[in-house]
């Protein structure tokens, strides 16, 4: 029989998990998310994307086996605009998630599926250094130089929530992700490096009636890239994740999170607005948290 500690103890780390379609938010990797742009341009999008794997979970709780897959399919609009003689972009995502999960608790297994909303993401971003303002003629006549930027991402709590299930599709808390950016072209190749770190809101609302607070979790992310043609490009990408334990009603847990993920991707240009944009990452290192290999699809429109 599950008691009400150990399902608090596996809410931590499950609630995570689940609350966003790709997998603890820490683990993200986006390449070119600070490459350059002109002014005026738009992108709206629409991918899928699978995440499967185990869960690694602290040793000292009776839990064993937990396993998890989160398929997704996500809508999204960016545009790009000028802010105070800067490229500036603003963006949106809506995601919606089905979730199975199962683990071993003393021994029993149990299992739960979840479908519905999750929690709605946006960004902004500014470009400090390198991003002058310019049109799409301008842009293509451009010299291509080092462009720093910033961002702040925010995770919305407008997903699927009920404090009474252990699994849940939403998080019922605000999330903040500042971080900085660097762009360097080198001829065909690129580097990219960008550190930021997610500051959580607490769910005052969590399963069992708790309080849910958690530390922040600082991530540093690298990409090297390819191009081989206009909008025909590859990346390698490594990324890197570190803190996040929680308390539950003050109570500090032992689940501080530790990770290294390694990924790819590639863009194939289809007409002269769209694309399909193939990504994969997996897993290298895991103290606690998700041991999950993603595999998504976008397909943007640009104008």
């Amino acid at each position: 029989m599950w008691c009400r500690a150990c399902l608090r103890s596996v809410a931590v780390v499950l609630a995570v998990i689940v609350a966003t379609p790709r997998g603890a938010r820490a683990q993200e990797m986006e390449p070119r998310a600070y490459s350059p742009s002109p002014v005026g341009f738009n992108i709206a999008m629409i991918s899928v994307g699978q995440s499967s794997g185990g869960v690694a979970m602290d040793p000292t709780l009776p839990i064993d086996n937990v396993e998890a897959t989160i398929n997704s399919a996500t809508v999204g609009y960016m545009r790009t605009f000028a802010l105070f003689g800067r490229a500036a972009s603003a963006a949106v995502a809506l995601p919606y998630a089905w979730a199975d999960v199962t683990g071993d608790v003393f021994e029993e297994r149990r299992a739960a599926t979840r479908s519905g909303l999750a929690d709605t993401r946006l960004r902004f971003a500014v470009n400090l250094l390198g991003g002058e303002v310019g049109d799409r003629e301008q842009f293509a006549a451009r010299t291509r130089s080092t462009h720093v930027g910033a961002s702040l991402s925010i995770v919305a709590p407008t997903g699927q929530y009920d404090s009474s299930k252990l699994i849940n599709l939403g998080s019922n808390r605000w999330a903040l992700k500042p971080e900085i950016g660097v762009y360097q072209p080198f001829g065909p190749w690129s580097f990219e490096l960008a550190a930021g770190v997610w500051l959580f809101g607490d769910n005052n609302d969590f399963y069992g009636g708790v309080r849910r607070e958690q530390d922040p979790i600082a991530s540093l992310q690298t990409h090297v890239g390819y191009s081989f043609r206009p909008h025909l490009w590859a990346t390698a990408d490594w990324s890197y994740y570190c803190g996040g334990a929680t308390r539950l009603n003050g109570v500090r847990k032992h689940d501080l999170q530790d990770s290294t993920r390694v990924g790819a991707a590639v863009s194939i240009p289809v007409t002269a607005k769209d694309s399909v944009k193939l990504a994969w990452s997996d897993g290298v290192t895991t103290r606690i948290g998700a041991e999950f290999t993603t595999y998504a699809i976008t397909l943007p429109r640009a104008w």
